[in-house]
């Protein structure tokens, strides 16, 4: 692949309904999409699923914006590249700014998947023609219209019911929860919110029979999640203390979790995401895809990653219209009965509907 030019587009996009987690409340979504053109025309799309804040990790849409313009972008820019695996090793002179990376990195593995007329699960090797899809649910202040979404969602065919937690708003929601819906497929998330002062509410949690409590202490925490571990049965799930192989690496060794979500952003990239997959699936690790409230761009790349053989429990990757009046791909991502089929065109395999794409970009920046 030539790369002969670069955009960057900084976006925003208003969601349908604010979404609520011990971070805090979002509503309107900032983020960046990357356009990668080789010297045929063709284009291939990543989206940095940043958020205006530093909130989930220490990035942010305008960190990465600079990273990617000052940093990235001139390392790629008018180069041939093999492919895509090599830039792993060309961005490692810039510690972290995972999401960056990931967002240049994954625009020239759609290209890449283009230039071999196959679709980009099919480069990374995935095994999967269809997906299970699970579903996300933020804090809800009236627990009566957090049950009226569970419900919603269950009868659409979801396979798997996340609901986000913080200390206060945690036990007596499982408890309405599970008397309402005893036998749902059900998990939490807590997102860093509790520590290990808190170790008898996830014992009392035990009863509610969840699939796994999702990163429940500090993030890039292992010692202490590795300490609560030993003392519950329920698996617990890694998401925020997972920014590498090596961090994988060590949570086996020492046992911080059971399970792991892996978020394309949060490590890096795709070819990180296969080298995780792969040490996952050695040591019996089952692992689920994880969501950042992404675009129909970001949401396309997950779908891909999905598509690997150890991918076995149900992701974040719900329909678009979940979130969006309008995405800016075509066709829109559609779940149907909890499942998404793996699309078959060259790269993502859903094209850009640039009507919609410019209508939310508040700035761009175009390199040749």
């Amino acid at each position: 692949m030539y790369i002969k030019e670069i955009v960057m587009r900084k976006v925003n996009m208003r969601m349908k309904h604010p979404f609520t987690t011990s971070f805090g409340t979002q509503q309107d979504r900032s983020f960046i999409i990357v356009e990668a053109i080789n010297d045929k025309d063709v284009s291939g799309w990543g989206e940095c699923v940043s958020t205006g804040s530093p909130l989930y990790i220490e990035e942010f849409t305008d960190s990465a914006w600079l990273m990617l313009k000052d940093h990235l972008i001139p390392l790629v820019l008018n180069k041939e590249i093999t492919h895509p695996d090599e830039l792993q090793e060309t961005f490692q002179v810039f510690k972290r700014n995972n999401l960056a990376k990931s967002a240049i990195e994954g625009a020239i593995w759609d290209l890449y998947a283009k230039e071999q007329n196959k679709s980009l699960a099919e480069c990374l090797g995935g095994v999967h023609n269809t997906i299970e899809v699970g579903v996300s649910l933020g804090i809800e202040e009236n627990t009566d219209d957090l049950l009226r979404s569970i419900k919603e969602k269950v009868q659409e065919g979801y396979k798997r019911i996340k609901v986000k937690i913080r200390p206060g708003k945690d036990l007596d929601v499982l408890e309405t929860i599970r008397d309402t819906f005893p036998d749902i497929p059900l998990m939490v998330d807590a997102n860093s919110a509790y520590s290990l002062e808190d170790i008898d509410i996830f014992k009392k949690m035990e009863k509610y029979h969840l699939m796994m409590i999702e990163q429940p202490l500090a993030a890039g925490d292992l010692i202490d999640h590795a300490k609560l571990q030993k003392e519950i049965d329920t698996p617990i799930c890694l998401d925020e203390s997972i920014h590498s192989l090596e961090n994988v690496r060590q949570a086996i060794e020492i046992g911080s979790c059971k399970i792991i979500n892996l978020k394309v952003g949060r490590v890096g990239g795709l070819t990180e995401s296969k080298k995780i997959h792969d040490l996952c699936k050695q040591h019996d690790i089952p692992l689920w895809c994880g969501g950042m409230l992404e675009s129909g761009v970001g949401r396309a790349h997950n779908i891909a990653v999905t598509s690997l053989a150890n991918f076995t429990l149900p992701g974040d990757t719900a329909s678009s219209s979940k979130y969006w009046n309008k995405d800016i791909i075509e066709p829109e991502v559609i779940v149907q009965d909890g499942k998404l089929d793996v699309p078959k065109g060259a790269g993502i395999g859903y094209d850009i509907n640039r009507e919609e794409l410019d209508k939310h970009t508040v700035e761009n920046l175009v390199f040749k």
